[in-house]
C-alpha cells in the first residue's frame, strides 16, 4: 500500500506547496526495498490513492493519524481507520487515503518473505487494508513511534528505526523458516521483473504451479501469478513515473513492451485494476506529487 512515493531529496519551488522525500540508507539488506521520510506543508488536502505494490507497508505518521479506508467513501466516513501506525499486507486494488495540507512520517516497503522476522507472522497473515501497527508489533512499536517523534532529523529517525527492525530480525522468537522452493521462486520472478513464465518457474523450482500457488497462498496470502502482475505493473508504473518527472509524455507502447505485457491494451487493464484509472488518468491526478519528487521509491528486485 503505497502512500507516498520518494526519491532521495526533492522540494517544490518555494512559492507553492512544500514536499519534501528523503530515502535512507538501504541497511537491512533484501528485508527492506526503501524507507523513506516524507513531509508535505501547504499543500491542498485531497484523497491520494494508496497502489498495490509486491511488497507490505510499515508508516510512522508523524504528524497525527493516516486517516483511509478501501473506498472513497470509507476513507471519507466515521468508520475509516485512523491509525498513527500502520502495518499493511498485499492488496490488488487500491486504497484511499485522505491527505491533509500537512503531514510527514516514515514509510518502510518491506519484503514478504521479511514478514516473519519483522512482524512475527507470515505475510498471509497480516490484513490487506491497513492495520493497528501497535497489535502487530507490541508496545515496542509505540515506544519508537514516540522516540521518533522527539527527533527532528531524518537521519536521527531512521537510525532509531533501523535498529529498532534490526533487533525484530535477530530475535529468536521471530525467527522462522520460508520454504526454500517459495524464496527462489520469488527470486526467480523478480529477476525477470514480473515478465517471466510461471510455468517455467514452476519447473525451476521442481514443483507444480499448483503446489506452488499453495504454498505462496499460504505464505504472502497472494498466488505467484498475483505476484508476478504485481512485479510487472511496478516496473511499469516506475517507467511512466520515470516520463511523467523528465515533463515528457510516457510511449505506453514501448512501456508494455519491455515491462512484458503482451500488448498496450494489457498495460491499460492493469493501470485499471491497481489504480482504479486509466493511464492519462492516474498521470493527471498523480502528476503533482510525481514532480515534487514522489513515488521514486528506489525499490530494489534482487531481494
Amino acid at each position: 500500500m503505497a502512500l507516498r512515493g520518494g526519491g532521495e531529496q526533492a522540494s517544490a519551488p518555494p512559492e507553492a506547496a512544500s514536499y519534501e522525500f528523503v530515502r535512507a540508507p538501504r541497511t537491512l539488506g533484501a528485508m527492506v526495498a526503501s524507507t523513506v521520510g516524507y513531509r508535505s506543508d501547504g499543500a491542498d488536502p485531497q484523497l491520494h490513492r494508496g497502489l498495490p505494490a509486491p511488497y507490505l507497508t510499515l508508516i510512522f505518521s508523524l504528524e497525527g493519524p493516516v486517516v483511509g479506508g478501501d473506498t472513497p467513501e470509507h476513507a471519507r466516513g466515521e468508520h475509516a481507520y485512523r491509525e498513527e501506525i500502520i502495518v499493511g499486507g498485499l492488496h490488488q486494488r487500491p486504497v484511499y487515503i485522505l491527505q491533509p495540507s500537512r503531514e510527514a512520517g516514515v514509510q518502510v516497503a518491506v519484503h514478504p518473505l521479511a514478514a516473519r522476522a519483522l512482524f512475527g507472522m507470515p505475510a498471509a497473515e497480516l490484513t490487506q487494508a491497513a492495520t493497528q501497527g501497535a497489535s502487530v508489533l507490541g508496545r515496542s512499536a509505540v515506544d519508537v513511534h514516540q522516540r521518533m517523534l522527539e527527533r527532528t532529523s531524518w537521519e536521527e529517525r531512521f537510525a532509531i528505526l533501523t535498529e529498532y527492525l534490526r533487533r525484530r530480525a535477530l530475535d529468536r522468537g521471530h525467527r522462522a523458516e520460508v520454504r526454500p522452493e517459495v524464496a527462489e521462486a520469488w527470486r526467480w520472478m523478480a529477476r525477470r521483473r514480473g515478465a517471466g513464465s510461471l510455468d517455467d518457474m514452476a519447473r525451476h523450482v521442481a514443483m507444480s504451479r499448483r503446489q506452488l500457488t499453495t504454498l505462496f497462498q499460504r505464505e504472502v496470502g497472494a498466488g505467484p501469478k498475483q505476484i508476478n502482475r504485481l512485479m510487472r505493473f511496478e516496473r511499469a508504473r516506475a517507467e511512466v513515473t520515470f516520463s511523467v518527472a523528465g515533463e515528457a509524455a510516457p510511449d505506453l507502447s514501448e512501456i508494455a513492451a519491455r515491462c512484458g505485457f503482451y500488448d498496450h491494451s494489457h498495460l491499460v487493464r492493469d493501470f485499471r485494476q491497481y489504480t482504479g484509472l486509466s493511464p492519462s488518468g492516474w498521470i493527471a491526478e498523480e502528476r503533482r506529487n510525481i514532480q515534487a519528487g514522489g513515488h521514486r521509491n528506489g525499490e530494489e528486485w534482487d531481494a
